[in-house]
């Protein structure tokens, strides 16, 4: 690891301020990721600001029924609070499903938005990543890229964005706060967080420089009653989802009034597909109607040269999230 200034802030405006100030300056809260990183040599900031002594904790009831989370809330607290188990227990689900008890302790919801690929060429500083250093090529792209993207990709890169947490977001709709250094908030919605590949890999989100997350933001729900997050990987623990899938329905009776699908480790986002969204809904809960629908989430895929399985895996993935969704099973 190499020297770094370390800081510490009383204020997110010193906080923003800081980072602002210096190309080469990270945040730091829980460190699960920026810390390896570190260590593996693939991040190089020069100065690390320290931001666990600010007040961004807070999990609580947002205006019109909604829920507001602090961005320096542990993801075991959010997981476990009973605002977000009685009304958001999608969530709550796909959190639990992410990484180890001990990461989930240390890890914060703003950093778990922030965390970066776990593509090997990413991580391996001898191999050639557009993400880690633009114009170097992307290894995967004619590499060994099974556990890579099948959507959204570009020539440029092919890694998949690794985290649970998020899609389940994408399927709540939640907006996502942000502080400058002068002190001025906005607030981006979750959908336009998180950036496809393009030209820019190097480019994960949509986050001005010194941007620091302060909450994100929940609308009431129509899903604390039909719901489920199935993540498929190599082991049962402790691992990335070859594909993940947040389910969601708003039903009347045995009708779908709306539904949301959002899938995970299938593109540089969480990919939300509108077009399983939009065949579920007025539907029937079936079996034949969440078959239909998976065929019209997985319709685009475009598939590399060793992960056409995830097609097949994401059409079974999406049904068996639905029909558990619907306790059909």
């Amino acid at each position: 690891m190499r020297p770094f200034k370390y800081t510490r802030v009383s204020d997110a405006n010193a906080a923003a301020r800081a980072v602002t100030a210096n190309p080469n300056a990270e945040f730091l809260a829980g460190g699960t990721n920026i810390l390896d990183l570190m260590k593996e040599d693939v991040e190089r900031p020069n100065e690390l600001v320290d931001l666990t002594r600010l007040n961004l904790a807070d999990i609580k009831a947002g205006p019109n029924g909604g829920v507001t989370i602090g961005a320096l809330a542990k993801n075991t607290d959010t997981a476990n609070h009973p605002l977000i188990r009685k009304s958001y227990p999608l969530l709550t689900q796909a959190i639990l499903a992410g990484a180890s008890g001990q990461l989930r302790n240390m890890a914060t919801n703003g950093g778990n938005l922030m965390q970066r690929t776990r593509c090997q060429y990413f991580y391996d500083t001898a191999m050639p990543c557009n993400k880690r250093e633009p114009g170097t090529g992307c290894g995967a792209r004619e590499g060994l890229n099974r556990i890579h993207a099948i959507f959204g990709w570009s020539e440029k890169c092919v890694a998949t964005y690794p985290g649970d947490m998020a899609n389940a977001l994408y399927a709540l709709e939640a907006q996502v706060r942000v502080r400058n250094a002068s002190g001025r908030e906005r607030s981006i919605p979750i959908v336009d967080f998180h950036r496809l590949p393009g030209d820019t890999p190097e480019k994960d989100n949509n986050l001005e420089r010194g941007e620091l997350i302060v909450a994100i933001d929940l609308p009431k729900s129509n899903f604390a009653n039909n719901y489920y997050y199935l993540k498929v990987r190599d082991r049962a623990s402790y691992a990335f989802a070859l594909v993940a899938v947040a389910a969601a329905l708003d039903m009347d009776g045995g009708r779908i009034r709306q539904a949301r699908v959002v899938m995970g480790s299938v593109a540089h986002k969480p990919w939300r597909s509108r077009e399983a969204e939009a065949a579920l809904s007025g539907k029937p809960a079936s079996e034949q109607t969440f078959r239909s629908a998976s065929e019209a989430a997985l319709a685009g895929a475009k598939p590399l040269a060793h992960n056409a399985y995830k097609i097949e895996l994401g059409k079974r993935a999406v049904v068996r999230a639905l029909m558990r969704a619907a306790r059909l099973i």
